[in-house]
C-alpha cells in the first residue's frame, strides 16, 4: 500500500520539530514549548510509525529507547587511541608543565613559543566515544583500555543531549563525558531512601554503572547528559585551534560546555583555576578540575604524546577539602537486607562546612587497602556533594596502641546464633540468619508505616517493644494481635489498646501497591510497587509472574525482576506471603485515566493549610498526575505551603509555576 504524500510530509515535519526542541531543551537549556506539547508531538509520531512501519528510520526520535534489553556488550576497537591526561595539583605543577611545553617545542623546532591555552572545565563523569557516518550515529563506546572499549550504542541513544543525526552529513569521531546532573543524583538517592536501600556515594559511580546497564529503559530513566569536547577524526578539514574545534562541535549539534576560555599565558590559566574552585558548587554537574590544551593544533602535533598521555595538555585538579581526625571505633551497621557495613566512628571534625563524626569504610577489602585501625589518625575528604570518606591513614601518628579491626564470626543483632558470612564473589558480609532482630525491626517498622499498611500508633518503639515481648515476629503476626497480648505490657492501657486494635482492623483493606511495597523486597520501592500493582491487579498474579513478564513492565527491568523472583524462591518468604493474604483483603489499583491533572508533574514543599502531604499526593495521583521529589524543567507545578524550602527558590529560578493549596483546589474544580 502506497504511503500518502501528506503522511510523509507530516512525519518529516514531526521529526524536524521534535529534534529542534530536543536540542533547545537538552543542549541549550531553552524551552519554547512545554514538555507536554513535546510529548504530544512524540506521541503522534509513534502512532504514525506504528501505522506505517516502513517509514521508521534509525535516527527517528522514537528510536531513542529500545524496547528490548541487551544480552551483553560487544567489544569495539577504537579507530583513534583514547588517551588520558596527566594530572597537576598545584601552581608549581602547572608552571612546570608550561616550562616543559616551551622547552620541548624549542628542542623540536628550534623556535621559541609563547603558549596560548584553551582551558575547559573537567567534568567528573565517564568517558564516551561517538562515531558518526554521514551524519548518523553508528557506534557509542566506552574508553576501555584506550584501544578496545564496549559498544554502548543503544544506551547512548537514550541520552537526549546526544544527537542521532548531525546538522550536516559529516563522518566524525568525537569524545566527551557522560555525567549525571546533581539534581538528578539527589532525586535518585531520595528514591533509594524511600525504598529503604543504601544511597549511592556519588554521581560518577552511578554514571559508570548506568551506561553499562543491559536494559536501555533503565538508562533512559536515569536521565544522563553529556558534554562533548574533542574531535578525534573527521572527513572534513580539522579546525586549526582547540577554540575553533569547540565551535565546530557546537555547530554540528553537540552539547558543548560554554565555560571555556582562551588563556594567553599560564597566569591566566591559574586565575581560571582559582575562579572555578569558588564557582564549581553552583553548577548542576560535578567538576573536579580544569583541562588545559595548547590552543594551536599544529603546535599540538609538534609536542605529540608520551606513552600514555599528550604532552600538549594536562588536567589541573582542584584540591579536595581534607582534614585529619581520629578513628575512635569501627562498628558494623546492619541494613534491612542483612548486609553489614563497617563504619568509622570519628572524633567530630568540621569539613566542607559540616561537622562529620561518621564515615563509611565500605567493606573488608577497603579496610585492608587503607590499613585503617582503631585509634589511627586519618585524612578524610569531602569534595562537592560526595559523602565524606577516609582517603588515607597517617602512619607517622601511630603510637603502637592502635588496634586492627577484623570482621567477627558472629554479630549479636543477626538473630539465630548470630553468625555472619562473606557473600560469595563480593567484598560484603551479611547475616547468615535471614531474619535477624535488627532486620526484622526495620522491616516491621516499614511494614506498618504510612506508606504501606498505615497502622497509626505502630511506630518504631512499638515494634521494638512487641518484638522483645514476643508479641510479633513477622508481618502476618501484626494482624493476629489480641487484647490479651497487650494488657500486661508497660504503657498499654485500655484506651491505647482500643485505638491500636481499631487501627489494625482498618488496615486489613490495603491497595495492592502498598501491599507490595510493605514486603521489603530488595529494589522494590513505592513507585515500582505502583507500576507492578497497576499491571497485575491481584497479589496472586504478581506472585506467579515469570521473570520475563516482570522484566517487560515499564519501570521494572531485569535487576528488579530477578530480585522479585529471588524473594519468592525463599520458602519462608512464600509462607509469609501466603499467611498475610489470609489476614488482609488486597484491593485492585487502577492507573488513573483522563483526570484533570493527566500527565502533570508536581513537587510539594512546605506545610499545606488543610491537606497533609500524603493526602495531596494521593489526590494528584487519582487525578492522573504524578509527584516527584526534586524541581526540574520537567516540573509543571510546585505546590507550596508554609515554611517552603529551597524547592520554591529552585522553581523561581527555572520559571516553574508556583501554586498554593487554594489554586490547587481550583484546578481540581
Amino acid at each position: 500500500m502506497a504511503v500518502p504524500k501528506e503522511v510523509k510530509t507530516r512525519i518529516e515535519k514531526l521529526r524536524e520539530t521534535i529534534n529542534k526542541h530536543r536540542y533547545l531543551y537538552h543542549v541549550l537549556n531553552q524551552e519554547e514549548i512545554s514538555p507536554e506539547a513535546l510529548d504530544s508531538l512524540k506521541d503522534e509520531l509513534v502512532k504514525i510509525e506504528e501505522e506505517y512501519p516502513e517509514l521508521v528510520t534509525e535516527d527517528s526520535p522514537t528510536q531513542r529507547v529500545a524496547g528490548k534489553p541487551l544480552e551483553g556488550f560487544k567489544k569495539v576497537r577504537h579507530k583513534v587511541t583514547q588517551w588520558s591526561f596527566n594530572d597537576a595539583f598545584t601552581e608549581e605543577d602547572i608552571r612546570a608543565f608550561d616550562e616543559r611545553v616551551k622547552r620541548f617545542y624549542k628542542s623540536e623546532t628550534g623556535r621559541d613559543i609563547r603558549p596560548e591555552y584553551t582551558v575547559e572545565l573537567k567534568i567528573d563523569g565517564s568517558h564516551l566515544v561517538l562515531e558518526y557516518e554521514e551524519g548518523l550515529l553508528k557506534i557509542a563506546a566506552t574508553r576501555g583500555d584506550g584501544k578496545v572499549g564496549e559498544d554502548v550504542t543503544e544506551n547512548a541513544k537514550t541520552i537526549e543531549s546526544i544527537p542521532l543525526r548531525l546538522e550536516r552529513p559529516v563522518s566524525v569521531i568525537v569524545e566527551g563525558e557522560i555525567y549525571m546532573p546533581k539534581s538528578q543524583f539527589e532525586h535518585i538517592n531520595e528514591e533509594q531512601r524511600k525504598a529503604g536501600e543504601a544511597e549511592f556515594a556519588n554521581a560518577r559511580n552511578i554514571v559508570a554503572g548506568t551506561i553499562r546497564q543491559l536494559d536501555p529503559r533503565l538508562v533512559a530513566k536515569r536521565k544522563l547528559s553529556t558534554f562533548i569536547y574533542d574531535l578525534s577524526l573527521s572527513d572534513e578539514k580539522f579546525p586549526p585551534t582547540q577554540e575553533e574545534e569547540l565551535n565546530y562541535l557546537d555547530k554540528l549539534g553537540f552539547k558543548v560546555n560554554k565555560n571555556h576560555k582562551l588563556a594567553k599565558n599560564i597566569n591566566e590559566v591559574i586565575e581560571y583555576w582559582k575562579e572555578w574552585q569558588k564557582k564549581k558548587e553552583k553548577q548542576d554537574y560535578l567538576i573536579d578540575g580544569i583541562v588545559l590544551k595548547l590552543n594551536n593544533r599544529e603546535a599540538q602535533g609538534v609536542l605529540g604524546y608520551t606513552g600514555k598521555a599528550p604532552r600538549w595538555g594536562i588536567a589541573f585538579k582542584f584540591a579536595a577539602e581534607q582534614v585529619t581526625t581520629v578513628v575512635e571505633d569501627i562498628t558494623l551497621q546492619i541494613g534491612r537486607t542483612g548486609v553489614l557495613t563497617p563504619v568509622a566512628n570519628l572524633r567530630p571534625v568540621k569539613v566542607a562546612g559540616s561537622t562529620v563524626s561518621r564515615a563509611t569504610l565500605h567493606n573488608e577489602d577497603e579496610i585492608n587497602r587503607l590499613d585503617v585501625r582503631i585509634g589511627d589518625t586519618v585524612i578524610i575528604q569531602k569534595a562537592g556533594d560526595v559523602i565524606p570518606e577516609v582517603v588515607r591513614v597517617v602512619p607517622e601518628m601511630r603510637t603502637g596502641k592502635e588496634k586492627k579491626f577484623t570482621f567477627p564470626s558472629h554479630f549479636p543483632l543477626c538473630g539465630g546464633d548470630g553468625r555472619i558470612e562473606r557473600i560469595p564473589g563480593q567484598a560484603a558480609y551479611r547475616c547468615v540468619a535471614k531474619n535477624s532482630f535488627s532486620q526484622t525491626r526495620r522491616k516491621l517498622s516499614h511494614f506498618t508505616s504510612r506508606h504501606c499498611f498505615d497502622i497509626v500508633g505502630f511506630g518504631q518503639k512499638t515494634v521494638d517493644q512487641f518484638l522483645e515481648a514476643g508479641v510479633i515476629s513477622d508481618f502476618h503476626d501484626v494482624f493476629r494481635i489480641k487484647r490479651g497480648d497487650l494488657e500486661n505490657l508497660p504503657r498499654w492501657a485500655e484506651v491505647s489498646i482500643d485505638k491500636l486494635l481499631a487501627s489494625i482492623e482498618r488496615a486489613r483493606n490495603v491497595p495492592l501497591d502498598r501491599f507490595i511495597a510493605s514486603l521489603s523486597i530488595p529494589q522494590v520501592g513505592e513507585e515500582t510497587a505502583r507500576d507492578l500493582a497497576e499491571h497485575f491487579k491481584t497479589a496472586e498474579k504478581f506472585r506467579d509472574a515469570t521473570e520475563e513478564e516482570l522484566t517487560n513492565i515499564d519501570g521494572v527491568g531485569p535487576v528488579i525482576a530477578k530480585s522479585i523472583k529471588d524473594w519468592f524462591k525463599d520458602s519462608e518468604n512464600r509462607k509469609v506471603f501466603k499467611n498475610l493474604l489470609l489476614q488482609v483483603k488486597v484491593e485492585k489499583v487502577e492507573a488513573p485515566k483522563g483526570g484533570k491533572l493527566q500527565n502533570k508533574t508536581f513537587v510539594l514543599t512546605g506545610t499545606l493549610p488543610k491537606l497533609s502531604r500524603d493526602e495531596a499526593e494521593d489526590i494528584i495521583r487519582k487525578a492522573g498526575g504524578k509527584t516527584t521529589s526534586s524541581v526540574s524543567r520537567n516540573t509543571d507545578f510546585v505546590l507550596v505551603g508554609e515554611n517552603a524550602g529551597e524547592k520554591l527558590e529552585k522553581a523561581r529560578q527555572l520559571g516553574v509555576s508556583v501554586i498554593d493549596e487554594k489554586e490547587f483546589r481550583a484546578m481540581l474544580g
